[in-house]
């Protein structure tokens, strides 16, 4: 399209200009981008986009635009009534850029958060001292935002950084600091949960790598060293001078209240507080990113699997409340809506569970320009049941692409558009 074509203001338009909208597919209710002008039913609904100008190609035109009026001599002209469908178009396309403008920046800060934990771990061994400050940094800035923003929402990363091989840490960390906020935990004991959550594994660094990265099944001497890295953990978090609190969730993650968890096999009581937290935590993320993802479950699975066969295993106060924490539908969710729509889970508010923020399959968009919509916005839809990926045509699960890797993150002072 040039791009030396005349503007004129809305003001000018009139039946018989060939004009063009810069403008996205979903900014505007027109068929096409670029249209001659039928009808004074178009003239008002170009100008209730509010542009200050367009472009127009006289060659296509039938007719050249009215000159503009000197405002001061001319007669007042009476405004057009508001055209209702045309006012409810204009919002409908202000709460999609501003749900969309949401999205990229929760994104971006995911990113920013697991280059920062990457750094970290690349950094411990060399200065562990400034690995540790970096940590307690990161932990500092999410325990802010959770305890200074009651309307935080949970969302599914959607970004190319979902892959990163950080992603585990950072998905436990913000997920133990929601469960752990949900509970009622005061600063600082959140900040002993988040600083512990994100520094659960280290002991891996001591296990070698084809050890960590080999799937299931291990061979027993191969689970037993596998095992060890809560005890690795332990004495690495021992030279780095951690405090007991965040000691005990490295070394007790992995213990279950029933007692058939390692390294010691502690039941219940005698389990840390904080540790009873990220055990949950962790054990879903495991659930949904296992090293093998043809055995990953929903994140609606792993929920349904803990709270009604692993129950035994975990905090039952706690668990209950991660339930609440990820909602009926937690973000990565493949769901049906009630009008036989399918759809992805994005973003989860905690104060409506059954109102998440979703991707639509739609095969006339491209999937680029996939609709997004906030169901807390949309009172007309509804979720009717969750899907696992093998329930979906394989055109919509191409469509809505669920990621090998399913990340979380958070988005502050969240207030509907």
């Amino acid at each position: 399209m040039p791009a030396t074509l005349p503007t004129i203001t809305p003001d000018q338009l009139c039946v018989g200009l060939y004009v063009h909208l810069d403008l996205s597919w979903w900014e505007h209710d027109f068929a096409f981008s670029n249209f001659k002008i039928k009808d004074e039913a178009q003239i008002r609904a170009l100008r209730a986009l509010n542009l200050k100008q367009l472009r127009y190609d006289p060659a296509r035109s039938d007719c050249p635009p009215p000159s503009l009026v000197d405002s001061s001599t001319a007669p007042p002209v009476e405004e057009p009534p508001v055209d209702p469908q045309s006012q409810a178009r204009q919002e409908r396309v202000e709460k999609l850029r501003h749900l969309r403008s949401r999205l990229a920046e929760v994104d971006r800060r995911f990113i920013e958060a697991s280059q920062r934990i990457k750094t970290l771990n690349q950094t411990l061994r060399s200065r562990p001292e400034d690995a540790m400050r970096q940590a307690g940094v990161i932990v500092g800035e999410m325990v802010e935002t959770l305890l200074g923003a009651p309307g935080v929402v949970l969302h599914g990363i959607t970004g190319k950084a979902a892959e990163d091989s950080y992603f585990h840490a950072l998905n436990v960390t913000v997920l133990s600091l929601l469960l752990g906020r949900q509970l009622g935990l005061d600063s600082e004991a959140c900040h002993s949960l988040g600083l512990g959550a994100l520094l659960h594994d280290i002991g891996k660094l001591e296990v070698p790598s084809k050890v960590l990265l080999k799937p299931a099944p291990l061979s027993r001497p191969e689970q037993q060293l596998l095992q060890m890295h809560t005890d690795f953990g332990l004495r690495m978090g021992q030279k780095l001078m951690l405090d007991d609190e965040v000691l005990r969730i490295i070394h007790e993650h992995h213990e279950h209240c029933d007692g058939s968890g390692y390294p010691r096999g502690l039941r219940e009581a005698a389990i840390g507080r904080l540790s009873r937290l990220v055990a949950i935590t962790n054990h879903f993320d495991g659930l949904c990113n296992p090293l093998d993802p043809r055995q990953a479950l929903s994140p609606h699975e792993a929920l349904a699997l803990m709270f009604k066969q692993q129950r035994e295993h975990f905090d039952e106060v706690a668990l209950k409340a991660f339930v609440r924490v990820m909602g009926i539908y937690p973000p990565g969710s493949l769901v049906q809506l009630e009008d036989e729509r399918y759809a992805l889970v994005l973003g989860m508010n905690p104060t409506q569970t059954l109102k998440p923020t979703l991707i639509l399959y739609d095969a006339d968009i491209p999937k680029q320009e996939a609709l997004i919509v906030d169901l807390a916005q949309e009172p007309k839809l509804a979720i009717a049941r969750s899907l696992r990926p093998s329930q979906l045509p394989l055109e919509v699960l191409e469509y809505l692409s669920p990621r090998r890797n399913l990340s979380y993150h958070i988005e502050p002072n969240h207030k509907p558009a």
